[in-house]
């Protein structure tokens, strides 16, 4: 890849050399400075109306669904276990799964607030499962008890970017819906078995170590490309689909079944056909529902509208700060370790 090529590639992605200095700078520093600022932080939430302190507090209390009420949840487990926040460390493993180091930067970011002798559990990666424990996840399934599974934004340097400026209206777009996938799951594979080489599909599969089906090899694509078309294809992987956030941030249809995993973007709360196109389970609608958008413009661009107004919540930094740190506070006093009710109205 020529470096021209390279850049046409990363536009519309986070900067990764940013992302990296910024936090290891940041894990370099004694939590002591953020300790003494988190109170100064919280407060943020009293000067606050009426209508966004509500908003803030369902957002919590949605990532966060442990009781309001101190020391409500057991902290032992025979299978898995709390670790002090002192060992958070790069490369680390917790309750066997080792750490990428984007996990571990993303959790210092809020937990780095509180004292480090507290304790919380921890599973980083792709979960889908519920904890026996609360733990601090990334993704957790949508049905559920999935109380234990305490969502931070983690992993966000991948997930959570946005286009800033779609030139091309759907209108103006190919009728056609665009994949580019790492194909290493079975429901992916069963869609390209279904629609590659499709008339209203192009497909292509960016796992170049799978070796069945080498015609679905294609070189990496960008944003931009993907922006040609009227419908970009965002079916789960491992857990959520990564690219869903930057799909609704542009004037193209997002095209997916109901979610089964979610995490900071909360995916629970995405309503089909209002943010997304969807899809059934087994794809067997998608040229039909294709047909239709491409027949009804004006309700494709409601959806459009829908996604954009979805995707503004959370481009306020210091709102998302406020309830990352309040997620946290509830954690803590939940589980006994600190009895500040104030942000637990």
């Amino acid at each position: 890849m020529s470096i021209r090529e390279y850049l046409r590639y990363r536009k519309h992605r986070n900067s990764h050399i940013k992302y990296y200095s910024l936090n290891y700078l940041r894990f370099c520093i004694s939590a002591y400075f953020s300790q003494c600022r988190r109170e100064k932080f919280l407060s943020q939430y009293a000067r606050l109306n009426p209508d966004e302190q509500k908003y803030v507090l369902d957002r919590v209390n949605y990532y966060n669904k442990l009781p309001n009420e101190y020391g409500a949840v057991k902290t032992e487990d025979n299978i898995m276990r709390y670790y002090p926040l002192s060992e958070l460390k790069i490369h680390g493993t917790y309750n066997g799964s080792r750490a990428r180091t984007v996990y571990i930067f993303d959790a210092w970011e809020i937990i780095r607030y509180f004292k480090q002798s507290y304790k919380a559990g921890f599973l980083f990666g792709d979960v889908t499962e519920i904890p026996s424990i609360p733990c601090f996840v990334k993704s957790r399934p949508i049905k559920g008890k999935n109380e234990n599974s305490v969502v931070l934004n983690m992993e966000k340097v991948r997930h959570f970017m946005f286009i800033q400026n779609d030139r091309k209206q759907f209108q103006e777009k190919k009728n056609m819906l665009i994949g580019r996938a790492f194909i290493n799951q079975p429901h992916r594979k069963r869609f390209y078995e279904m629609y590659f080489g499709h008339p209203m599909c192009d497909l292509g599969n960016a796992n170049k170590k799978m070796t069945d089906h080498p015609e679905w090899h294609v070189n990496p694509m960008s944003i931009d490309e993907h922006l040609d078309y009227k419908f970009i294809l965002a079916l789960e992987g491992n857990d959520v689909a990564s690219n869903l956030k930057w799909i609704m941030s542009s004037n193209s249809l997002a095209v997916m079944p109901e979610p089964k995993y979610e995490t900071w973007f909360m995916e629970g709360k995405l309503i089909p056909n209002y943010h997304y196109m969807k899809i059934k389970s087994d794809y067997s609608d998608l040229e039909e529902r294709m047909k239709y958008y491409i027949a009804h413009p004006d309700e494709a661009n409601d959806i459009i509208r829908h996604a954009h107004e979805y995707i503004k919540q959370f481009s306020n930094k210091k709102r998302e700060r406020l309830i990352g740190l309040m997620v946290a506070n509830k954690y803590f006093v939940s589980t006994g370790q600190k009895d500040n009710f104030k942000y637990l109205l």
